[in-house]
Formats: structure tokens, C-alpha cells, sequence
């Protein structure tokens, strides 16, 4: 058997017995990698003379992860490693430091992958198109997109060159590419894991969290990066529970939300038709349901948008060519002119669109009728979950309204692009726990997401009602067939 194609907690046991080792299990990973990497394009500035990281091999039983391989979204700090957020204007960025979640996988016993996983520039899309390295392929379908901006890392985890991986989602990021690949992806609640050491896009949405194989192993990987971290301002200082421990078949009794406003025009039949069956599967597993309203949703995608580029324009100001990563040459004997050039040239048309956007809505004039307005709407959205919440225990939808689309198709078309992230913003918006699980495939194979949400700090919830559907169907078993 390849040890790639195992989960965590499977090779878990399998170190634990000494029936293997973290180097076959590094062994099997660069094979995998160089089979099929050519294709799916997962990983960027891979070496093959050091294509992993060989440090930490030495098992040791009373560590968690034991010498488990993670793979890292490359807008996560590694000190080795070169972190560009795949953006030529952080070309060769070395950080100084490790991010908290790579210094508590360390401390844990994993092996730090020396390539990192392909994304959206500084996270900026939704099907890693927008990357300097190019496109990622989804392993199911290699013409399709395999989601963003962590598409790299799900595309990694799907096709077993990956045991697991961390992506970080700001609108959907780790979710949303999770339903597009078939594998299982969780956004923490916002304050839950260390931000310390992911470069920011927008601060006040992000979220690193897991990509993995199964429920099991996402329950593990936030074992170990979930936390408070003194570093990090928004970490919030209360008690993580063990999340294994919430993996039970039986969720009799467990009380069910469907919002009215993920079931309407605009989400593919296909997708309905699978996202339906499954809550019906939920259904008789014991769970009750009901139908609610969140009615403030129709004003997601525009108040994300806003509030996203704004704080993206802020935050990617420091980039300027001075101090570290790309600078343009032949700029003239002149400071500003230096950064037009470096900015002009270091980054992408869709980072560019947003730092525009961004500028806009902060500007004199503007800050009131657009920036101010979106805040106090985002407060009337978290306000529609925590009235459901106050009554019902999760809320499942789709987690994206169609599977994987072609490359290419709506790269040119920034408004269509960004629906793609309709039923996964809200949650960021809200600051509350989400996973992706995959819960069937369409008629020309490609996977689809189930997405549950739960209160604040109820990550709990969310493990215990994915690990009894996922216990009681076939789809996280699936493996896409990639030719050699």
C-alpha cells in the first residue's frame, strides 16, 4: 500500500505499531509528488534534489502528530522556507520566524514540507488562477479549477500528495476549494487559531485552519493549532477542548437549520439535488430540522467586498520594494517613483483590482456611504446567526452553489467569480465556525460540499454532525484517477 494514500490517523497507528517510519512516509509523498505534480501543479518552487523537508524524522510516541508530514499555504511563515503569498512582489521573502501554527505543528512532531502549496495571490480569488505560478488543476478534472484561494492545498490533500495541509480562508478560502477537490476543510471560529505569521489579507476575516482526508484528521491538525497566542491580538483566551473526542456517530436529538436563502435561483440543480439528499441523510440519522431565514445574506457578497479590499488595501501597503522581496528596476533618482514602478510591477491584475477597490471606499467622501455602512450591516448578519443559534444547535447548506468550473471561464468576469463565494462569506462576516465535507458528485464526477455552521467556539458541534455523515456514506472514501 503507498502510504500517501493513507489519513494521518491511519499512519498514526501504523508509527505508534513501528510498522513504518516518517521516512517512508516522506519517500512515498516525493514519489507521489513527482508523478503527478507536473500536472496538478499543487505545489510551487519545488526542488527535486530537496523537494522535503528530511528534519524531525525520528518518531517519537509521546508526540501528537509523531512525525506526520503537513503541507503549508505559502502566505503562512516558515523560517526555512521562502513565503511569497505566490506574488512576484515577495519574491525570495525569507521570514525571520515561524508563524505560531508552523512553531506548534513543530512542537507537535510534524514534518514541515520544504514546497509550498499553490494560491491566489495574497488569497485574492476563488480558483487559484490568480497565482504568478499559474493555475492549480483540480485531480478530479484537470481542465477545472480547483477553488481558492487554498487551492492548493486541497488539490495536495485530494491527490495524495498531501497527508494534510493548512490553508487560511478570509471569504471561503479553505471551504470552498474543500468542496471543489472532494476533501474535508474547516474554517475555525475567528480567534480560535494564531494569525500570528499568516500574512494578512483583510485581518479582521482571516482564519487559518485545516484541509484534509477526513473529519478525524481535521479534528487532530486543530488539536494542535488552535489556541491562544499572546502574539496575536485577536486570540481569544479561553480552554480548546479535545476535538476528537466529538467524533460520535449518533446525533439523535442534534437540531438543524436550513436557511431559506441558500435554496433559491442561482444554485446548480445538480448541487441542490446532492445537497438535499445528504440532508436527508442527516434526517435519518436523528437529527431535527427546520427552515430559517437569514435574512441579511442578500447583502454578504457586497459588504464582504468592501470591507475585504479595504482592509486588503491597508494591509498591502507595505509592500513597497524597500525592505525586502521584489524591487523594479530603472525606476528614477526618486522615492515615489520607485514604488509606482515596484507596485506597478510586483503585483497581479486582481490584487491591483482590489487595492484600487479597497482605496475607494476609505477615501474622503466615501468612508460613510460605504465602509461605515458595511460594518453596521456585517453587525446585522452576525446578529441573523446568533438568533438562529439561540434556538438551534447548526445550520447546514451547499458549501459553493456549483462544482468545479472550468479554468479559465470566469477569470475574466471578477462579478461572476466572486458569487462563487455566496454561501461562504457569511460565516466570516460572523466570525463563526464552518466546515466543508464532500457529500456526493455530479454526473461528470466532479465532488460537492456539504457546508455546516455553528456558534462561536462550538467547533465541536460541527465535528460530531460531519464525522456521523461522513461514517455513514461513502464519499470521503472517493480518489480521483490521475494518469502517471
Amino acid at each position: 500500500m503507498d502510504l500517501n494514500t493513507l489519513t494521518a490517523n491511519e499512519l498514526i497507528k501504523k508509527l505508534d505499531k513501528k510498522e513504518i517510519t516518517s521516512r517512508d512516509i516522506l519517500t512515498s509523498l516525493e514519489k507521489r509528488i513527482k508523478e503527478v505534480d507536473s500536472k496538478v501543479k499543487a505545489y510551487v518552487r519545488v526542488n527535486d534534489s530537496n523537494l522535503l523537508n528530511s528534519e524531525l524524522i525520528t518518531h517519537n510516541s509521546e508526540l501528537s502528530l509523531k512525525g506526520i508530514p503537513v503541507s503549508i499555504k505559502d502566505n503562512i511563515c516558515t523560517r526555512e522556507y521562502n513565503t511569497e503569498c505566490c506574488s512576484k512582489i515577495l519574491e525570495g521573502f525569507k521570514p525571520p520566524y515561524d508563524a505560531t501554527v508552523i512553531q506548534k505543528l513543530k512542537e507537535a512532531g510534524a514534518i514541515i514540507l520544504a514546497a509550498k502549496t499553490n494560491m491566489d495571490e495574497f488569497a485574492f480569488g476563488s480558483s487559484t488562477e490568480n497565482s504568478c505560478y499559474g493555475p492549480t488543476h483540480n485531480p478530479w478534472d484537470l481542465d477545472t479549477v480547483t477553488g481558492g484561494s487554498s487551492g492548493g492545498s486541497a488539490a495536495a490533500v485530494a491527490s495524495d500528495e498531501a497527508i494534510m495541509a493548512l490553508g487560511s480562508d478570509t471569504g471561503g478560502s479553505i471551504r470552498q476549494p474543500a468542496s471543489f477537490c472532494g476533501v474535508v476543510g474547516l474554517k475555525p471560529t475567528y480567534g480560535r487559531v494564531s494569525r500570528y505569521g499568516l500574512i494578512a489579507f483583510a485581518s479582521s476575516l482571516d482564519q487559518i485552519g485545516p484541509i484534509t482526508k477526513d473529519v478525524r484528521d481535521s479534528a487532530i491538525l486543530m488539536n494542535v493549532i488552535s489556541g491562544y497566542d499572546a502574539y496575536d491580538s485577536t486570540s481569544i483566551n479561553i480552554d480548546v477542548p479535545d476535538y476528537t473526542k466529538s467524533l460520535e456517530s449518533d446525533i439523535k436529538g442534534i437540531r438543524i437549520a436550513f436557511p431559506n436563502e441558500y435554496f433559491i435561483e442561482g444554485l446548480d440543480k445538480e448541487v441542490k439535488a446532492i445537497v438535499q439528499e445528504a440532508i436527508n441523510k442527516l434526517k435519518s440519522l436523528g437529527a431535527n430540522y427546520k427552515s430559517v431565514s437569514l435574512p441579511h445574506t442578500q447583502y454578504a457578497i457586497p459588504v464582504y467586498y468592501i470591507v475585504a479590499t479595504a482592509e486588503a488595501s491597508s494591509n498591502l501597503a507595505r509592500f513597497d520594494g524597500v525592505q525586502y522581496g521584489f524591487r523594479a528596476g530603472g525606476a528614477k533618482a526618486n522615492l515615489i517613483d520607485m514604488y509606482k514602478k515596484t507596485r506597478g510591477e510586483g503585483f497581479g491584475q486582481e490584487a491591483k483590482r482590489r487595492i484600487i477597490l479597497g482605496t475607494f471606499v476609505l477615501s474622503h467622501g466615501y468612508y460613510d456611504a460605504y465602509y461605515l455602512r458595511a460594518l453596521k450591516v456585517r453587525t446585522l448578519i452576525k446578529q441573523d446567526f446568533d438568533k438562529v443559534f439561540a434556538e438551534l444547535d447548526c445550520i447546514v447548506t451547499p458549501t459553493s452553489p456549483t462544482a468545479a468550473f472550468k479554468i479559465g471561464e470566469k477569470i475574466k468576469d471578477p462579478l461572476k467569480m466572486y458569487l462563487s463565494d455566496i454561501y461562504t462569506i457569511s460565516a466570516n462576516l460572523a466570525g463563526i465556525p464552518a466546515i466543508s465535507i464532500p457529500c456526493g458528485f455530479t454526473k461528470k464526477g466532479l465532488p460537492v460540499g456539504l457546508q455546516i455552521l455553528a456558534k462561536p467556539f462550538n467547533e465541536e458541534m460541527l465535528f460530531k454532525v460531519a464525522y456521523a455523515y461522513e461514517q455513514n456514506t461513502p464519499w470521503h472514501k472517493m480518489k480521483p484517477k490521475i494518469a502517471v
